[in-house]
């Protein structure tokens, strides 16, 4: 764990991608935390720029990803919610990796406030476990449509084990669509 006075930042079982957890200051009035300051995000080691920043509403069950752009549009992303519960896995695609066909996954929500850094090179994704969720994230690298890809959820070689119970998730026709790990792009080099 690194820590300042404003963040901890924890490692996880993918390199390079941290949980970040911020101090958050609440009273009986509510609360209130920097969800990104480039200063203390570079006291732990970030020093990242972001080009653009994305939300989503989803439903519960609603999973979405696993989500990637290939070679040089690559994102690093930091994500969060701004309401509700999601279940937030990350892939390492990256051959180079030591942590190569790993993934992780964090249930992230607005009672805890922690955020991932996901670098380039992983694909993400999400599985919403409440009746609502607002997912908000920051990207390295802008949206572009030609390099968009997307590793099958529930690919075998992976092994994510996504809490659904006995439901099945809803998913978009693209991400019912994707590929396998085996066939997926991978990333030669990240830099």
């Amino acid at each position: 764990m690194i820590e300042t006075k404003h963040l901890q930042r924890f490692d996880t079982n993918v390199h390079g991608a941290y949980l970040i957890r911020p101090k958050v200051f609440g009273d009986s009035r509510g609360y209130f935390f920097e969800s990104w300051n480039k200063k203390t995000f570079k006291e732990i080691g970030l020093d990242v720029e972001f080009v653009q920043d994305n939300c989503s509403k989803s439903s519960k069950h609603v999973l979405r990803g696993l989500h990637y752009q290939a070679g040089a549009s690559a994102q690093g992303k930091l994500v969060g919610v701004a309401s509700g519960e999601v279940f937030d896995v990350f892939v390492d695609l990256r051959k180079d990796s030591p942590t190569f066909g790993k993934w992780d996954g964090y249930v992230l929500s607005t009672h805890q406030h922690d955020r991932l850094w996901i670098p380039p090179g992983c694909a993400h994704g999400f599985l919403t476990l409440t009746e609502t969720a607002d997912f908000v994230y920051k990207c390295t690298n802008y949206y572009d449509p030609s390099s968009d890809r997307s590793l099958i959820w529930n690919d075998p070689d992976v092994g994510v084990l996504w809490p659904l119970g006995k439901n099945l998730p809803l998913l978009s026709e693209k991400d019912s669509k994707a590929l396998s790990f085996k066939k997926c792009e991978k990333y030669e080099r990240i830099d």
